[in-house]
């Protein structure tokens, strides 16, 4: 019977009539704190919003335009927060403030770890932002991606690529790697070699390709255009050609694409050859009679006077 008592339940509805009544009286007593708490955080929200917009509009005079919406909304969201904090007071007033902010310290180690690679990602925006390194509409290289600039984000940067494609590079990708900004400067110096003959003049050659590369408009006139012998290669002489153009790859594809067809009609104008690669290959009666002698054998050209020397068919003939 003592087993049975303790297993039996009340259900006696004016229990549950007096628990709502309770209830009812205690939102009662509350409702004016509520009503407080609410009016709180709805400051909260227009005084975000109106910081949010202050911020943004200050830095947009400034060009710093991301700058602002990052932290404009960073702004808003504590403006928010600490709404809320306060409303929690005054709803419950035997809820300290030191209490929330020591639960809030917790919790922000939980949330940090768990969503590190986006609070990673923020910070690294944010100081890109700030320090600018490139701004909006510069050109990058950044991860093996080139492109213009679009827009910076919390999370990530927006870059179009020169196809037409847009790459999302994380913010922090960018901040911990080297990126290389092409339009950091006016102006940028492209580079192009050349192969002449062997049989041609070097200075000749030079003087030919600065001459034509003054006759285009859209180089840029200091510094001036360089042309030098860079390398005695295999089958040419190589002249590096150097010149100046404005920074955005527009200019420079167009640009190198008049400079290389200058160069082209004024070394065959002047009659001097770019050869292609060649091979010379010496049958056995073809070879000198002192190759392979050290201190005699001849490499290459020019050959010496006809007669002065006997190929190797002509001494073992005997014929002079």
């Amino acid at each position: 019977m003592e087993e049975n008592a303790e297993q039996y339940i009340d259900l006696n509805p004016s229990l549950l009539f007096q628990k709502l009544d309770a209830w009812l009286d205690g939102l009662v007593k509350m409702a004016p704190n509520i009503a407080v708490a609410v009016g709180v955080i709805i400051m909260a929200f227009i005084a975000g919003w109106l910081a949010q917009k202050m911020v943004t509009r200050s830095l947009t005079r400034r060009s710093r335009e991301n700058l602002g919406q990052v932290l404009g909304g960073f702004l808003r969201f504590l403006m928010i927060i600490l709404g809320f904090l306060i409303a929690a007071t005054i709803v419950f007033p035997s809820l300290k403030p030191g209490d929330l902010v020591a639960g809030l310290g917790v919790s922000s180690v939980a949330i940090g770890f768990a969503f590190k690679d986006i609070l990673q990602n923020w910070l690294a925006g944010l100081l890109i932002l700030v320090r600018q390194p490139f701004e909006i509409g510069d050109q990058i290289v950044v991860n093996g991606y080139e492109g213009t600039v679009e827009k910076i984000e919390t999370r990530a940067t927006l870059i179009k690529t020169y196809d037409g494609q847009r790459a999302v590079i994380p913010n922090s990708d960018i901040y911990t790697n080297a990126v290389l900004v092409k339009t950091a400067f006016p102006a940028r110096r492209s580079q192009y070699d050349v192969g002449i003959g062997y049989g041609d003049d070097p200075d000749k050659a030079c003087e030919v390709i600065i001459q034509a590369l003054r006759g285009i408009e859209e180089l840029e006139k200091e510094p001036t255009p360089e042309a030098f012998v860079f390398g005695l290669d295999a089958s040419w002489v190589t002249i590096r050609t150097r010149w100046w153009t404005a920074s955005p790859r527009a200019d420079v594809v167009r640009v190198q694409a008049k400079v290389l067809l200058a160069i082209k009609k004024a070394l065959d104008e002047a009659r001097i050859d770019m050869p292609f690669p060649t091979q010379v290959q010496l049958w056995h009666d073809q070879t000198e009679e002192r190759d392979g002698v050290p201190g005699k054998q001849r490499e290459g050209w020019p050959a010496p006077p006809e007669g002065a020397v006997r190929s190797r068919f002509e001494a073992s003939s005997g014929s002079s």
